[in-house]
């Protein structure tokens, strides 16, 4: 039976291009240039999917979505926008929509989730949740960005534990902040601890609480940070920085839910959604002993990856905006950038990140006097000159890498390259690395283990892994 999709889109051309392309799929399309025609076709019983356009000439599409669901709970909405930030992502989930699509869109990409709708089990009614239009927690609408928003619009109708990747400063609380104010859990506190920040000792007394004696100093019963964010959400910030008991401890609360205080005996159980965060690379730190691989099984069960902003120079505008509209909101001075000012920070490398960025703008609205930042006040504040994202690039390890990877994936095509990538990639990156460094220590272990910063332990099973020859004495030739 061939599967009918509605269309609601007051764009024409949008609506031809997506009969074309659907029709080609094999489905029988109907579309609209409004909410009431699509109103009378879904009321009327037509259509096994729907795929509507947020802003329609006569409603939202937002507002039309729970109409729907009342009367056909189990048809899928598919959510397309223009509009494309992080709230509108989460509306589409929240309201009951199977998905949102950003435009522009890739149409392959349109069709994989018209073909997973269609296939999705019939039953399974998504809640239908309101929220104010609070401030945009995140910027960007780049396409790494709107894939994060999709995965955060999708991980808010769940408690599963989230493991956010990413440089310093690329807003990785504000994403666990997100996967809180927008989830199940908004209503519960949340607890943000750095592990980073607090010396070894007193990890566990801070996570998980202490009775009264339970060390010295410790005169009364003290309250944990997993206490305190019951029935809500407990962020674990640099997670990689925290030590081995403490981790041993945490796992077991992953495990069975539940954690004893530091000198208790009883059991307490705990109901908290854990999002965890990193800047290090924690099989690195597995590799040498210093995270525990069962915990990191256990952390990593839905892993996002937060793009450093050199990754996304477009978003570089819009934040600006943000960041000098927040300004003005604080009582400062309306500030603009010209636009030599705005290409100047779009050719930074920003090492520090969107918070780099944000702390240079501040600055800017403060210090400069006239209504327009200009190029030359951006390039005094710069810590280095201003290069394009190209500028040098044969000459890094990461471009190198970026290249050959990039072959990879354009020889395989649509296909994409086989499974186990990553082991592939670090092999090919150990080898000529191991080689090098015994060649240059003329075979001695101790010395390359040394120049690797490796255990002598490692280093030979890595060798011996590999099938490296270890050749000793001067070379010739």
């Amino acid at each position: 039976m061939v599967a009918t999709i509605l269309i609601a889109d007051d764009d024409a051309a949008i609506r031809t291009v997506l009969t074309q392309a659907l029709g080609r799929a094999g489905y029988d399309v109907r579309t609209t240039g409004t909410a009431a025609g699509l109103w009378r076709a879904v009321s009327g019983g037509e259509g096994q999917l729907v795929i509507t356009d947020v802003v329609l000439p006569d409603e939202n599409g937002f507002d039309i979505i729970p109409r729907i669901k009342h009367i056909r709970p189990d048809l899928p909405i598919v959510v397309m926008s223009a509009q494309n930030t992080i709230l509108t992502a989460i509306t589409a989930a929240e309201r009951g929509a199977f998905d949102y699509l950003p435009k522009p869109f890739d149409l392959k990409e349109l069709i994989a989730v018209v073909q997973r709708a269609l296939a999705m089990p019939r039953g399974r009614r998504a809640p239908i949740r309101e929220h104010g239009e609070d401030k945009l927690p995140i910027i960007g609408r780049s396409p790494s960005m709107q894939e994060i928003y999709r995965v955060i619009a999708r991980l808010t109708q769940s408690d599963l534990t989230v493991m956010i990747m990413g440089e310093s400063g690329t807003g990785k609380e504000l994403v666990a902040r997100a996967l809180h104010d927008y989830g199940k859990r908004r209503h519960g506190p949340f607890v943000a601890v750095n592990m980073a920040a607090i010396p070894k000792e007193l990890v566990e007394s801070e996570l998980f609480g202490h009775e009264r004696g339970a060390f010295t100093g410790a005169t009364n019963r003290g309250i944990g940070r997993f206490e305190q964010a019951e029935s809500g959400t407990l962020f674990l910030d640099e997670i990689g920085d925290m030590p081995m008991e403490a981790q041993t401890r945490l796992l077991r609360v992953l495990q069975q839910g539940e954690y004893t205080t530091v000198g208790g005996r009883t059991a307490i159980k705990t109901d908290v959604r854990i999002v965890a965060a990193t800047n290090r690379d924690l099989r690195h730190l597995i590799q040498h002993g210093l995270f525990r691989e069962d915990l990191y099984y256990r952390l990593n069960v839905v892993p996002l990856r937060l793009p450093p902003l050199r990754e996304r120079s477009e978003d570089i505008a819009d934040l600006v905006r943000h960041f000098l509209a927040r300004a003005e909101e604080e009582g400062l001075p309306h500030k603009r950038l010209d636009g030599e000012a705005m290409d100047l920070l779009r050719q930074y490398r920003w090492p520090g990140n969107v918070r780099e960025l944000e702390n240079l703008i501040r600055r800017m609205a403060v210090l400069q006097s006239g209504d327009v930042i200009t190029a030359a006040a951006i390039q005094a504040e710069l810590k280095e000159p201003p290069r394009p994202a190209s500028a040098g690039a044969e000459d890094t390890l990461s471009a190198a890498i970026e290249r050959h990877l990039t072959r990879a994936f354009a020889e395989a095509g649509e296909a994409l390259p086989p499974p186990g990538l990553y082991d592939r990639v670090l092999e090919e990156m150990e080898r000529p690395l191991l080689s090098l460094c015994l060649a240059a220590t003329r075979g001695n272990q101790i010395r390359a283990a040394h120049l690797l910063g490796l255990n002598r332990n490692t280093l030979r099973k890595k060798i011996r892994d590999l099938g490296l020859e270890v050749f000793r004495g001067l070379r010739t030739g």
